[in-house]
């Protein structure tokens, strides 16, 4: 899809997450400069409906699970 677009995955990402809705506010981290950039235009990419469906098919919400960090570092954090 990305190559299709002629962007990079990481923008299909933020596309996607920004066709969610407004309450969904995507903060991706960059060490440079050229990233920023890209992730900036995630703004532009837009997302046909039968796209959005195959990411939602390929990532289905339930296929992520477990804790965001090792049970040590949630302990240390206080969660």
């Amino acid at each position: 899809m990305a190559e299709r677009k002629g962007c990079t995955l990481a923008q299909v990402a933020l596309a996607w997450l920004l066709s969610r809705g407004e309450e969904i506010a995507p903060i991706p981290g960059t060490k440079r400069r050229k990233y920023l950039e890209q992730n900036a235009a995630a703004v532009d990419i837009t997302l046909a409906p039968a796209d959005i469906t195959a990411l939602e098919q390929a990532f289905p919400p339930q296929i992520a699970a477990g804790t965001r960090y090792p049970e040590a570092q949630m302990k240390a954090m206080g969660i």
